[in-house]
């Protein structure tokens, strides 16, 4: 089952206000207005807006234009995400899981479950019910696919059911192209291609369509991996919706604070009450965010990373006062939150406390944390190796603690320099052609003759990821009169067919 929530903005603006559904809502033209670098732009409108010809996507200055006395309001698209968060967890009382469909959409698995409403049907009039009763405009639709159930709601007649064993292909051939989800360059040239309805693209053959969009490797940009899904032809993976309580505790203070070291022991005691929570629930932190509110409405925000999971409190204290020296507390702080947003399981241990006193601060884990604070986020990196033969490919850099990827492919066949070149440089290169050895190069203004040289190795581009058009490498260790060794190499042959001349370039310095 797919429901979309039309005016999920205006709707979420509306119960956040506490105007009921009904109640004048849409009686004056009101929108939600988003700041863009050319100045405040449309992002949502209401019914009264919309036919005084106020549209989503226009610039507040047009919409003005031709309604002077219409109403505007910040938009919030992080809310209006964490509200449909929160409506994707509530619609699974109609089935085990559900999944965003972003930005005004859920997506429910009613498979096996609508018997339970008294049938589909049913099942469709509860839905619209407790949304309308939630103050929500929502439309939905059942159907055997997500796509179809999607094309239906937002394309099709109210309430639309589509049976398993119907004929979807035929029943949907009347909806237009944008009930495939496409993005809208690509409606504009099926647009321009004359196939406005889905029963269009019935008449075109699938290699004809193959080859316009072959280069589109996303679902939205491609019409025949959207018309497969739709179809059912192919599986479309579904990010289940998972609900998360968040760890958190709260001080409300009786007096609000304004100096540094009530603030730091109402941290502290945060801290350690989040502890106990987490420990309650043998969970470790990995992420927490600091809230406090102000006595004039400002809210300051501070959040925590952590190299690994952890419930010390005072670890985290005193991180968390390091993120607070820039705080201004102006007329007082009144409340102050602390949540673990981002967790991991942690088991209880059974320790002994001198031996804990003795060790407390002093872990890996907290190290990388101190230098996280100290030198800034993703600072603390550490090198890992990854299966490539391409130099520049053969390492990549992982958070310091984060699990050690699987066993690697070993390399010790060939040896590669200690020290590698951020980037090749260019160099001039005397050789014997087509593909013999090195005598002389030039780096940097300096002419190096070359006394030994070994090679080559050659090494291939990656067919999987590279163009046809790259041309393979070969690698030489040479050393000059002065004794100094380098690593070069040619990159591309004579007469390859996939450009000019070969190119010399230094990427090492050996040992």
């Amino acid at each position: 089952m797919a429901v979309w929530c039309a005016r999920l903005a205006i709707d979420r603006w509306r119960l956040v206000e506490g105007i009921a559904a009904g109640q004048g809502a849409d009686a004056a033209p009101l929108t939600l207005i988003a700041e863009t670098a050319h100045g405040p732009r449309i992002a949502a409108a209401n019914t009264a807006a919309m036919a005084a010809g106020a549209l989503a996507g226009m610039m507040l200055a047009d919409a003005r234009a031709v309604c002077p006395d219409i109403a505007t309001a910040p938009s919030d698209p992080a809310g209006d995400l964490a509200f449909l968060e929160g409506l994707a967890v509530w619609a699974q009382r109609w089935g085990p899981w559900s999944a965003l469909d972003p930005p005004d959409g859920v997506v429910i698995d009613v498979t096996g479950a609508a018997h339970l409403f008294g049938g589909e049907r049913a099942l469709l009039a509860d839905a619209r019910r407790r949304l309308a009763a939630r103050g929500i405009a929502a439309r939905a639709a059942i159907a055997p696919t997500a796509g179809a159930a999607w094309a239906l709601a937002h394309h099709g007649p109210d309430d639309a059911i589509l049976a398993q064993d119907a004929d979807a292909e035929q029943m949907l051939s009347g909806l237009p192209a944008a009930a495939l989800r496409l993005d809208d360059d690509v409606l504009l040239v099926l647009r321009r291609l004359g196939l406005k309805r889905l029963g269009d693209l019935g008449g075109v053959h699938r290699e004809a369509l193959a080859r316009r969009f072959r280069n589109r490797r996303s679902a939205a940009a491609n019409p025949l991996v959207r018309l497969d899904q739709l179809l059912g032809r192919v599986p479309e993976p579904l990010l289940p919706v998972v609900e998360f309580e968040a760890p958190l505790v709260q001080r409300r203070l009786m007096e609000p604070i304004r100096h540094r070291e009530l603030l730091d022991q109402v941290v502290s005691d945060l801290a350690a009450d989040l502890a106990r929570a987490l420990e309650g629930a043998a969970l470790g932190a990995r992420r927490v965010e600091m809230g406090l509110w102000k006595v004039d409405g400002e809210v300051v925000v501070r959040r925590l990373e952590l190299a690994a999971a952890t419930r010390d409190a005072g670890h985290v204290a005193g991180l968390m006062a390091a993120k607070l020296d820039d705080v201004d507390a102006g007329f007082g702080i009144e409340l102050a939150r602390l949540r673990a947003a981002w967790t991991e399981p942690l088991a209880l241990a059974q320790r002994d406390f001198e031996a804990a006193a003795e060790d407390h601060g002093t872990s890996l884990a907290a190290c990388v944390d101190r230098l996280s604070i100290r030198l800034g986020e993703g600072a603390v990196r550490r090198p890992v190796t990854h299966p490539s033969h391409v130099p520049e490919r053969a390492q990549r850099w992982q958070p310091p603690l984060a699990p050690t990827p699987a066993a690697q492919a070993e390399f010790a066949f060939h040896a590669r320099p200690l020290k590698l070149l951020d980037r090749p440089e260019a160099i001039a290169v005397i050789y014997e052609t087509p593909d013999g050895l090195p005598h002389r190069f030039r780096w940097r203004g300096a002419l190096h003759e070359i006394v030994r040289a070994e090679g080559p190795e050659r090494i291939a581009p990656e067919w999987w990821r590279e163009p046809s058009n790259i041309r393979l490498r070969d690698y030489y260790r040479i050393e000059d009169k002065a004794g100094r060794r380098y690593w070069i190499y040619r990159h591309g042959v004579v007469d390859d067919g996939r450009g000019g001349l070969p190119e010399w370039y230094l990427q090492g310095l050996c040992s």
